[in-house]
């Protein structure tokens, strides 16, 4: 692709958007594919709280419950909250550490296109008629004995969409590694940064057995493999084992970016410099090699015994200490400053004693005989979502309040902001907070309805009226994006006025090469330090202005990701249609075939020239 396609920038065609490998570019794609998602289950919560919102209700059958809470679980986790995640990291990051673009422009679009197309897959489940039913962890027992494709969707699906993740993961592993401005040590790293980079390495280590255990389901449900079938001699327990091998990690390489952002966020609007930032970078780290001992505290009731229950619960509770500094170092940044109420601030504001809460509730579940009286009750899933909600999504909504400047050129509406959060946040507390004593009044989990008389009917209304405020509030937010869009109001640099890192001293959106020159970090919120020195532009250069190598636009990881998307149906209907085997093998050569072209194809970008780099600062009035 030609420079001059790429520098449509917004105004792009729907060519550039499908052929882009812009960090940028792809983010934005992240931000509204997850945001689709993200609305999508969140319609799914909707039905599933109507249903509960009186007892004996009939307003969805027992099976299609099933459906919803198996749908709302996935597409929350792998299909919103993540996507949403990359979005930003992927707009962001590469900004923060002064870099062109991401370490692998190519895989990282491929990556994209492989979460978009195994979301499709799973999500058309709904309108096959067969839709996943066996929860969102896909116990074995029960995703054996599940009738239909539903499982099938699932397991196929998910192995799109995580080869997607995992080449995420290692791309921005590299990018961090490989790609920093001259002076940026990794102790003079943004926060953000850090998180990610420490989310990415648990990435690689996280879903290698997650795509191993859907790999192993796929063969028992399609090629009688019974690697879970106990009464085949398999062993049940071992996708258990696998399956939260890689989901109690994930809930941290979700939680650690969602840390990364209140940290930017915190020091941004207290104008002061991250208090303790060693120890955040050094508790980030910990949190990350902690995450992967302590799994099978979700086992506790499966009979692994006493020793290796005594040894999980110590994990659980040691896996705070690190939380509990963080948030010692947050409410320490915050003292003495000089504190500005945004919309971003006000969401770090409520995350603290939300997250707080589900961490309690957490370390509390670490003692086993505890866990064996709340397990499987609405007490695990109120402090499940006070954990994913109150820390991931209220991050997901700050951030997309505070990048949103910087990924799109304008500002969404602070007032309407302000509506947004409130209604969130005590929907949030209203929905959550009464679940804990559902789950110690005896209610448990997964069921469709519940009989009258048991003293479950007003705190499931209010739980019910609280969800529905936090539908309330992401409406608005959808309002808002809309009138901003269409206002369209151009901001500057920096238009929080305080930012502290590299992605606050170029204009927004970014020029599609980032950088007139490579910056030169001089410290720790480098941005800062040039503002209180009185360079107006934030930025001091590290190489004089030059030709810039950039990569070219491709088609093919979206025809890569199609042809995989093919191959899953022909998988799932290669016995049952005749155009089963044939459409499988058609996926897969399609798949082989457009690879083969990339590795035929000699792609050695283009060059941008020094003088059309000076040509676009001398428009932009020597800014940057």
């Amino acid at each position: 692709m030609s420079s001059v396609a790429q520098k449509k920038g917004f105004g792009a065609t729907l060519w550039d958007w499908l052929t882009t490998v812009d960090h940028k570019k792809i983010g934005i794609l992240y931000f509204l594919g997850g945001g689709f998602f993200f609305v999508l289950g969140g319609i799914e919560a909707m039905m599933i709280r109507w249903q509960l919102h009186i007892p004996n209700n009939d307003f969805v059958s027992a099976g299609l419950f099933n459906d919803l809470i198996t749908m709302h679980g996935t597409t929350m986790i792998f299909l919103a909250a993540m996507p949403i995640l990359f979005g930003f990291m992927n707009a962001i990051v590469p900004l923060q550490i002064g870099a062109r673009d991401v370490a692998f422009p190519f895989i990282n679009s491929l990556g994209f296109w492989m979460f978009f197309f195994g979301g499709l897959f799973l999500n058309i489940s709904w309108l096959y008629g067969e839709v996943p039913d066996a929860g969102w962890t896909s116990y074995a027992s029960l995703s054996l004995a599940s009738q239909g494709h539903g499982v099938d969707f699932y397991a196929i699906g998910l192995q799109i969409a995580g080869g997607g993740t995992l080449m995420a993961g290692i791309n921005f592993l590299v990018t961090i590694i490989n790609m920093r401005a001259p002076g940026m040590t990794y102790m003079r790293m943004p926060l953000f940064t850090w998180t990610t980079f420490v989310a990415s390495a648990m990435i690689l280590f996280a879903f290698p057995p997650l795509t191993v255990g859907l790999f192993f389901l796929t063969f028992d449900r399609m090629f009688g493999g019974n690697f879970f079938n106990h009464t085949m001699g398999g062993n049940t327990i071992i996708w258990e084992h696998i399956f939260w091998i890689f989901g109690h990690p994930e809930v941290y390489i979700l939680i650690l970016p969602a840390f990364g952002i209140f940290s930017e966020i915190f020091s941004i609007f207290s104008r002061k410099r991250l208090f303790g930032y060693p120890s955040m970078v050094f508790a980030t780290v910990l949190i990350g090699f902690l995450g992967f001992m302590v799994w099978a505290h979700h086992m506790f009731t499966v009979g692994l015994g006493p020793t290796a229950n005594a040894i999980f619960a110590v994990a659980t509770m040691a896996i705070a200490v690190p939380t509990g500094v963080k948030i010692f170092n947050w409410l320490l940044t915050m003292w003495g400053g000089s504190i500005k109420i945004t919309t971003p601030m006000l969401y770090a504001l409520g995350f603290i004693p939300s997250f707080v809460m589900g961490g309690v509730t957490g370390v509390m579940q670490g003692a086993a005989p505890l866990d064996y009286q709340l397990h499987d009750s609405y007490f695990i899933v109120a402090h499940f979502h006070y954990v994913i909600v109150g820390g991931v999504v209220l991050a997901i909504l700050a951030a997309t309040h505070l990048y949103w400047p910087k990924m799109f050129g304008t500002m969404l509406n602070e007032t309407l902001g302000k509506v947004t959060f409130w209604f969130f946040f005590i929907g949030f507390h209203m929905t959550f907070l009464i679940q804990h004593w559902l789950g110690f009044w005896g209610m448990p989990r997964r069921v469709w309805t519940y009989m009258d008389g048991q003293g479950w009917n007003l705190a499931n209304l209010i739980s019910t009226i609280g969800a529905f405020m936090m539908a309330i509030g992401v409406i608005v937010l959808v309002i808002n994006a809309i009138m901003t869009s269409v206002k369209n109001v151009k901001v500057a640099n920096d238009p929080w006025g305080d930012g502290r890192t590299l992605e606050w001293a170029i204009e927004s959106p970014p020029i599609y090469y980032n950088f007139h020159a490579t910056p030169l970090v001089r410290g720790l919120d480098t941005v800062w330090i040039e503002k209180m020195e009185g360079n107006e532009s934030g930025l001091t250069p590290a190489e004089p202005i030059k030709d810039i190598h950039m990569p070219n636009g491709s088609i093919i990881p979206l025809l890569m990701s199609f042809g995989l998307f093919i191959a899953g149906f022909g998988a799932m209907f290669r016995t049952e249609e005749s155009w089963g085997l044939p459409v499988l093998i058609f996926g897969l050569l399609w798949t082989f075939v457009s690879m083969a072209a990339r590795s035929l194809q000699d792609d050695t970008g283009y060059y941008i020239k020094k003088d059309e780099i000076l040509r676009d600062l001398k428009r932009k009035g020597g800014q940057n």
